[in-house]
């Protein structure tokens, strides 16, 4: 397999567009199927041929998010440049936009997922819900913060996290003052925030189209492991109506006033004192929206699709009373972190023949001790049951239990 020229195995069927996608991880790879089933093509720019998407996708420019070079000749002939993570420099993404590429969401919007203070400032500014936070660009304003916040507080990079990354719970002052190499290492102000006292994470997936469409699918509960996304329930069993109203509503008003193109994921909490406060935004497809993939009438990937190409969206009807969705990472047991990734097939046998209806979706990833490498899905009528059949096939497929 070698990268594609342009015009060269698009997958898109005559007269049909193409969407170019920056990044080659497994949320560019979810796009495929959904792009095959629209007849569009799908194109991706990937830093290697044996990345997620890359294995799973015709159309392979290599190169890296940070180049400029690289970023045009992806984009080139799409009706639509998107992305698979926010990484992507807003410099670059500037020059696109003034060149005539039809960036989705734009660097005005996407800047929001990118930078946690830009963000912050944004949301308070439009009267969002938001933890109380501030932006620190020293030991002593981190430790004043913390004084009149209340300690713990939790202290972030602006740019680069993901997955727990970039985060640091800081229990005092004096672990406070343990932060400086964050600061020595900073080109601008860190974020510091209080650690709220969260009865649950929630999450709300909205799609928003150029022409103004919307469209929202039912509240999630999410249950983060170690900073990582392990399993969420679709919708968020006990969810009172008005505060599920109140946070779709926020969502919603976050995309219209940041004019997101696509889909926009909004992590919140729902405090003890039921209140739901803004975590943080992803401008893309997300894990908390991997459910809809068996869960909904349409899922997020196709609904990313219609979004940036501002065809009509789909319904975010739920199919089922419950669906839940449970990652597949890397077995932390120390004889099966490093196995064959051959057995994670072989599990299939066990997995499908006890439970027909549980949907396996991997990645094509090497195993690596917590590394995302699929999920699963189950869904019905009885909560309990759905969420039991869910946790078993994951575990089993990660070989984190035998039988």
């Amino acid at each position: 397999m070698s990268p594609s020229a342009p015009g060269e195995r698009t997958g898109a069927g005559p007269g049909f567009p193409v969407v170019a996608v920056v990044g080659g991880g497994q949320l560019a790879r979810m796009m495929q199927p959904a792009a095959v089933e629209l007849g569009v093509g799908l194109r991706v720019l990937a830093t290697a041929l044996d990345e997620s998407a890359a294995l799973a996708v015709p159309d392979v420019r290599l190169g890296a998010h940070t180049d400029l070079g690289a970023l045009r000749s992806v984009a080139e002939g799409a009706a639509a440049l998107t992305f698979d993570h926010e990484h992507v420099p807003t410099e670059h993404l500037r020059a696109l936009e003034a060149e005539g590429v039809p960036v989705r969401p734009g660097p005005a919007a996407l800047v929001h997922a990118q930078d946690k203070v830009v963000m912050r400032r944004r949301l308070t500014d439009l009267g969002v819900p938001c933890p109380r936070w501030a932006a620190v660009d020293d030991v002593e304003a981190l430790v004043a913060f913390g004084e009149d916040a209340g300690w713990p507080v939790v202290l972030k990079t602006p740019r680069g996290g993901y997955d727990g990354k970039g985060v640091r719970v800081l229990a005092d002052p004096g672990a406070a003052r343990g932060a400086q190499d964050w600061f020595d290492a900073a080109d601008g102000p860190l974020l510091a925030e209080e650690r709220v006292d969260f009865a649950r994470e929630l999450a709300v997936l909205v799609a928003r189209s150029p022409s103004g469409q919307v469209a929202a699918w039912p509240v999630v509960e999410t249950v983060q492991v170690d900073g990582v996304c392990s399993r969420v329930t679709a919708p968020a069993p006990g969810l009172d109506e008005d505060l599920a109203a109140e946070a779709t509503g926020a969502a919603l008003r976050v995309a219209g006033e940041l004019g997101v193109t696509g889909v926009l994921a909004v992590e919140c909490f729902e405090t003890a004192d039921g209140r739901v406060l803004v975590n943080e935004l992803a401008m893309r497809p997300h894990n908390s929206g991997h459910w809809t993939q068996d869960g909904a009438a349409t899922s997020q990937f196709e609904q990313h699709l219609r979004a940036v190409l501002d065809l009509p969206l789909g319904s975010p009807r739920a199919r089922a009373p419950w669906t839940v969705m449970v990652n597949v990472l890397g077995s932390s047991r120390p004889d099966r972190a490093a196995e064959d990734p051959a057995q994670m097939y072989r599990s299939y046998l066990h997995v499908m023949a006890r439970d027909p209806e549980v949907k396996v979706h991997l990645y094509g990833k090497g195993v690596r001790t917590g590394r995302k490498l699929g999920h699963v899905t189950a869904w019905g009528e009885d909560l309990d049951d759905v969420r039991a059949r869910a946790q078993h096939a994951a575990d089993f497929v990660a070989g984190d239990i035998d039988e």
